[in-house]
């Protein structure tokens, strides 16, 4: 994917796909059923995805290819011989809130050559994500205490003014104990911290950090937007028990506490993010139904180019 036009013009073939997904995802916004919602994400991006003139290879999708039927890890993707590229996808991040109409749900793909991309089985990762100005001062393992401390000189902001995001989990609930205890605020995300790794990166966002444990798959997804972004994130896997440990073993993954930098999980600078909102989010707006047409809200990230567009598209009606 080194031609730059051959690159910018996938970039925008995914917006396209992306789109797709959200609209068919966000007809069960609220309906009570995460598995209709998913699926419909799925058939719709697959579809589109099989409509581009490439040669693509899922490394990080629904899963292995026994469970997940459509878009698992290993598929392949496009109507075209080249360029091969792989790609990461996660048709409906957040499908609990799409289900029961809560905050937060986007549909994401991240591409780039092959072995660009972290391939590694989906399972709890260890996390911290901050922006530009903060991106040299974080560390994994530092104290919640010294990491507020130092993310809040580098910004030059009182401790009290950070704000900090965090997956409402109980496994965070010391996390969240110790993050109030230093002053800092918090934003308590139900699900999906794609959006939440990201945002820090973004001048137009008010977060500052993202702290916590969530899976693999949206560490790989957020650092190809980060790095675009002058970012960092830090993860560490956090296997639960021997089962987890066989299987990084297995993906070759033999020393489980290194710390992966956004370089470790998206190499290089030929990557592409694409994401369109299904409702909003810290990242984008929602998709809206104006009745005659849908209304849709992206964002298209290229490494080469360095380049982020939000992009606001009108489908009408008879168009769909």
């Amino acid at each position: 994917m080194t031609d730059t036009n051959q690159s910018r013009n996938l970039a925008l073939e995914f917006v396209r796909v992306t789109e797709a997904a959200a609209i068919a995802a966000s007809a069960w916004i609220g309906r009570g059923d995460k598995h209709a919602a998913d699926n419909a994400s799925v058939n719709a991006m697959r579809s589109r995805l099989n409509q581009i003139d490439f040669q693509g290879t899922i490394v990080i999708g629904e899963g292995e290819k026994d469970k997940a039927p459509l878009l698992y890890t290993g598929e392949k993707v496009g109507k075209g011989k080249t360029p091969k590229i792989d790609i990461a996808v996660d048709p409906l991040e957040c499908t609990d809130s799409v289900a029961y109409g809560r905050y937060n749900a986007m549909t994401v793909i991240a591409a780039g050559p092959k072995g660009s991309l972290l391939h590694a089985p989906d399972m709890y990762m260890q996390k911290i994500a901050a922006g530009p100005l903060a991106c040299q001062v974080i560390d994994l393992d530092a104290p919640v205490t010294t990491t507020i401390s130092k993310v809040a000189k580098a910004l030059g902001k009182d401790k009290r003014e950070l704000i900090v995001i965090v997956l409402d989990r109980k496994r965070h609930q010391t996390l969240i104990e110790e993050i109030r205890k230093t002053g800092a605020r918090l934003r308590l995300i139900t699900d999906g911290d794609v959006a939440g790794a990201i945002a820090p990166s973004l001048e137009e966002n008010d977060a500052d950090l993202l702290l916590g444990i969530g899976a693999s798959t949206e560490a790989v997804l957020a650092a190809s937007a980060i790095k675009v972004l002058g970012g960092q994130i830090l993860a560490r896997f956090a296997p639960q028990n021997d089962a987890d440990k066989k299987r990084l073993h297995a993906a070759g993954i033999t020393k489980i506490d290194k710390i992966f930098a956004a370089e470790d999980l998206a190499r290089g600078k030929d990557l592409t993010f694409t994401a369109t909102g299904v409702i909003d989010g810290p990242l984008l707006k929602g998709v809206v139904d104006k009745g005659n047409k849908i209304v849709t809200h992206s964002l298209v990230l290229r490494g080469i180019s360095g380049t982020m567009r939000y992009m606001t598209t009108h489908h009408h009606y008879h168009q769909l």
